[in-house]
């Protein structure tokens, strides 16, 4: 397999993915009981050489619990083909680094309503319990 390209700075050598292929099960017969065409894909996030230290650390927090101790696991048996499933699990795994990979947002300052929205929520409210009011059995004296 070639090198995976996650993006224009980071690129994976094909040397540090760790392939493992079992039989996938369920439908298909003697096919899917014989063929090991399930894929497990593994990456090791800690040791690689694509990333400098602050994206390295960066990755590792975004992914929390889906790469324990630095180590990226997909499992992808969703094909008859293991050429197929080892395509999915090499578009995931890019994915997943992409996501983890991007700037965390800027935090949010709070802003204060404006008066119009203020009062448009009020008059609002005032229309609807009128609407309520109207719909309840009239009293009777």
């Amino acid at each position: 397999m070639d090198d995976l390209r996650v993006n224009q700075e980071v690129v994976i050598p094909a040397t540090e993915l760790e392939w493992r292929f079992d039989p996938a099960g369920g439908p298909g017969g003697q096919h899917a009981n014989r063929s090991s065409t399930r894929v497990e894909l593994r990456y090791d996030i800690a040791e690689s050489a694509a990333f400098d230290d602050a994206l390295r650390e960066r990755v590792i927090d975004q992914l929390g619990s889906e790469a324990p101790h630095g180590v990226l696991t997909i499992r992808v048996g969703e094909s008859r083909s293991q050429w197929r499933n080892r395509q999915i699990a090499r578009r995931r795994l890019v994915d997943k680094l992409r996501r983890a990979m991007r700037p965390p947002a800027p935090p949010r300052r709070q802003t204060r309503r404006t008066r119009a929205s203020q009062e448009r929520r009020l008059a609002d409210k005032r229309a609807r319990s009128e609407t309520k009011q109207l719909r309840r059995r009239p009293e009777i004296d």
